[in-house]
């Protein structure tokens, strides 16, 4: 947790409380780069936020269970959801992924950025994620591989693996999964002070063999 006396819920729940939009509202460019084409199916969305890249999906024919720890980020996504005409294909759920999962399995797992200040059992939670993908599914995390350029006073709870790193922390038994990508990228970010800057991101996509 950032603080002993705050939940992580009650964390996000008060950074969503702060502005009426925290982030672009656009879906992530990896997701909309690696899922375009592939048939429609359900998808599992880890880490939803304000639901950008569910109703992406949604609109693009997918049944998606959304989940987030924050209620204050989930109604948001409703709302949003229900604006773009989607509302019955996105089932909203709210839970602490180190503590609860979404039932069933899934054609696409995505887990886009799913970091935290508090101790979130990432690793464990991405093994589960795994575990929810159906044969011939994918599963598809993007995360962050660095520290942004304009920050050099690192919190050292957070960890940002190498995209190595990630799949060997999946512990995937080789003979049940294809790695289709595995890379890191970098791009252009403003910073804080509105000057531009650089961020390291990484990709892990696979395959569950079979379906």
């Amino acid at each position: 947790m950032t603080d002993d006396n705050v939940s992580d819920a009650e964390f996000w729940d008060a950074r969503y409380s702060q502005s009426d939009q925290v982030w672009s509202g656009n879906p992530n460019t990896v997701l909309v780069r690696e899922i375009t084409g592939l048939e429609p199916g359900r998808a599992l969305d880890l880490g939803c936020g304000e639901g950008a890249d569910a109703i992406w999906l949604a609109q693009r024919g997918w049944r998606v269970t959304a989940t987030d720890i924050s209620q204050v980020a989930l109604d948001r996504a409703a709302r949003h959801a229900a604006e773009a005409g989607v509302s019955d294909r996105v089932d909203w759920q709210r839970h602490d992924l180190g503590a609860s999962f979404p039932d069933g399995v899934f054609d696409l797992v995505s887990a886009q950025f799913l970091h935290s200040l508090g101790d979130m059992p990432r690793e464990k939670i991405l093994r589960t994620a795994a575990s929810a993908v159906a044969p011939g599914g994918v599963l598809l995390i993007v995360g962050h591989s660095g520290h942004p350029s304009w920050e050099h006073d690192h919190h050292p709870d957070v960890v940002l693996p190498t995209p190595q790193e990630v799949l060997e922390a999946l512990e995937l038994a080789e003979e049940q999964w294809e790695v289709l990508i595995s890379e890191e990228h970098e791009r252009i970010q403003i910073g804080p002070d509105g000057q531009p800057g650089t961020r390291t991101d990484n990709t892990l996509k696979v395959r569950r063999l079979g379906g």
